[in-house]
């Protein structure tokens, strides 16, 4: 198998190092949607609505000079009073840039493969209560 060109994740332990040594020279791109829950995390409820804007300008920005743009603005607006770890990854984060635009939705984040196994995970959720799978006679 040849090396992938890049390689979207999700900060998973065992996938990262693993692709490091295994595919060095892959170039990364970290996952929006997880970098955005990771962030908003450390975040007070309140600040969420106005991070989640500013985060969404630069992951939706029309090109790299303007996510970098939008950056600097999330910096200006959070980094003094929230130490919201948004941009300690940011050539990851910006990865998907460096390739075609057509191609951008889907470098974005991992969600694409994560939904094809959530039917798979759905019936392991715990129910609050008993459940009656088939009628009373």
């Amino acid at each position: 198998m040849r090396a992938p060109v890049l390689a979207i994740e999700d900060g998973a332990l065992g996938f990262c190092p693993a692709r490091g040594e295994v595919f060095p020279q892959t170039r990364t791109q970290r996952c929006w949607f997880h970098k955005i829950s990771n962030a908003l995390g450390v975040l007070p409820k309140s600040a969420h609505p106005a991070a989640k804007k500013h985060l969404a300008e630069i992951w939706s920005a029309e090109d790299k000079d303007h996510a970098l743009a939008a950056v600097k603005d999330f910096q200006a607006a959070y980094s003094a009073k929230y130490p919201a770890r948004v941009v300690d990854d940011l050539d990851e984060l910006l990865a998907f840039y460096d390739f075609p635009a057509e191609h951008w939705v889907h470098l974005r984040t991992t969600n694409p493969i994560e939904s094809t196994s959530a039917t798979v995970r759905h019936p392991t959720k715990i129910t609050k209560g008993p459940v009656c799978l088939w009628p009373s006679s």
